[in-house]
């Protein structure tokens, strides 16, 4: 993949990160838990493709990328949970999902030009 590719994705990452920290603000308390899982994997998820960009050997970027992916999944759940229980619109929610998955797409196209 092309180097300005991979910056494409990490700059959807923080972008994704940035607005993702303006709507969990609001999430009630009680559910810090779920506030905290939605945070920490967004910000695992930019480490896991900062640490593929940077990796040489074949097999531990592709476990990388696989890894962001699974990540990526997760936090969708975490915001369907959300919606679900009203802590986001459903504006909110499906402009986030549709931000995940052109991620999504971008890291699984990655993945797949290198295999």
């Amino acid at each position: 993949m092309e180097t300005s590719n991979k910056f494409l994705i990490l700059e959807n990452i923080k972008k994704f990160i940035l607005g993702l920290e303006k709507i969990i603000i609001t999430f009630p308390k009680k559910d810090i838990i779920n506030r905290n899982m939605i945070y920490n994997d967004s910000l695992k998820v930019l480490e896991l493709v900062i640490k593929a960009n940077y990796e040489k050997d074949y097999q531990t970027k592709h476990n990388y990328q696989i890894a962001a992916l699974a990540k990526i999944n997760k936090i969708d759940f975490y915001l369907e949970r959300a919606y679900k229980l009203k802590y986001l619109s459903e504006k909110q929610c499906l402009s986030k999902s549709k931000e995940l998955m052109a991620i999504h797409k971008m890291i699984y196209s990655w993945w797949s030009n290198e295999s």
